[in-house]
């Protein structure tokens, strides 16, 4: 019976990420604050690395929108759900730009610190430059991942799993390479990024490498199957935020796996069952992810074998990680941005924002931790 409610829970919790005959809402996940999992206690903090506040500004609600914060030198480029696109200093947390979109967004912000773009709720693709739009694209279906700003151009990662290229600066259309379908698709952030001369895309539970000239695909590794026998279980899709060092990529597929490829030709290095549904983080010696339960767990780059798991935060609903320095950092849903050991996950330090839940993977530009909540709340902490 344990096994069997086991599934139906990790159903509902599926449901509710997915776009589909019907979307449950957060509310819908836990009943009443009984039937949830009591958080693991925090004990008091012992801020073993000092940490400071440095600057806090607002953007608006992020709620509905699966933001990912752009990084640009010392610039941070980031959206809210109701239509502000704006670039701040890192420094400062003071605007570059800002603009108020009259659309609702569902998908941002891509930048390569000229041109920056989003995608509305209506599918436009929208282009701007410095804060002004400088064209509008409908796309034919919708679309959950940011916009890939490089080398003069825009792809875009739509969630029927097409893949297109335009000209940053007229907005004509380059190529199309068209979706495969999908019954289910997960609204969330995918896999969408440029490795030197290749576009490495998430497709389904495969990693893919394009050439971003043409289209063509260049290698194909698949991460993870399908599994189970309905199509919310057999659901498979890489998310965002993935672990890119040198020639290697770690990324994680949906509530199923965390794996590793050689960019060189695609190949798999290592797979290894993850029941997270968040992206993940590391550099050449290891992997941070944080799981469903709240559990946070370290993989050996090299083999995939487990360094460490910590359960200090079981429970609590965490953003995917950043690994900064000595820290791993991740937000929970209270607004508590906790500082890890990468060695042995021990407390180092934790901070308070506003509050708010903080679903965003934390980003480091200018020396700067910037950290997003779900209210809208943006901050930026520094070493103490």
């Amino acid at each position: 019976m344990m096994g069997s409610n086991s599934r139906i829970s990790r159903r509902v919790r599926s449901a509710a990420l997915l776009l589909s005959v019907v979307v449950l809402s957060a509310c819908s996940l836990w009943k009443g604050a009984a039937e949830r999992p009591k958080p693991a206690e925090l004990g008091p903090n012992i801020p073993v690395l000092g940490v400071r506040q440095a600057w806090a500004t607002r953007v608006g609600s992020t709620a509905g929108l699966p933001l990912q914060v752009n990084v640009q030198a010392g610039s941070v480029t980031l959206a809210s759900s109701d239509g502000t696109v704006a670039s701040l200093d890192a420094r400062t947390g003071a605007d570059i730009w800002r603009a108020k979109l009259p659309n609702r967004l569902a998908a941002g912000v891509g930048s390569d610190g000229r041109w920056a773009a989003v995608v509305s709720r209506e599918n436009d693709l929208i282009a701007l430059e410095s804060g002004s739009v400088v064209w509008r694209h409908r796309l034919p279906a919708q679309v959950f991942t940011a916009p890939l700003v490089a080398g003069e151009r825009i792809f875009v990662l739509a969630a029927d799993r097409s893949l297109s290229a335009f000209d940053a600066a007229s907005g004509s259309s380059l190529w199309t390479q068209p979706g495969t379908g999908a019954p289910l698709v997960l609204r969330q952030s995918g896999v969408l990024l440029a490795v030197g001369d290749t576009l490495v895309v998430g497709m389904g539970g495969r990693l893919v490498g394009v050439n971003p000239n043409s289209g063509a695909v260049l290698w194909d590794a698949p991460l993870a199957n399908p599994r189970g026998t309905n199509d919310v279980e057999r659901l498979v899709e890489l998310v965002a935020p993935a672990a890119r060092s040198q020639s290697r990529l770690c990324a994680r597929a949906f509530q199923a796996s965390v794996a590793c490829v050689d960019l060189a030709g695609g190949r798999v290095d290592w797979a290894q069952k993850a029941d997270g549904g968040t992206g993940i983080s590391g550099d050449e010696n290891a992997v941070f992810g944080s799981e469903s339960n709240g559990t946070v767990v370290a993989w050996n780059r090299a083999d995939g074998k487990r360094l460490w798991v910590s359960e200090r935060l079981r429970y609590r609903h965490l953003s995917a990680p950043l690994l900064l320095g000595r820290s791993v950092v991740v937000g929970d849903d209270t607004g508590w941005v906790h500082f890890l050991s990468r060695e042995d996950a021990s407390p180092l330090n934790r901070i308070g924002t506003d509050s708010s839940p903080i679903d965003v993977a934390p980003v480091a530009a200018a020396d700067t931790l910037v950290v997003v909540t779900r209210s809208g709340g943006v901050f930026g902490f520094r070493p103490d």
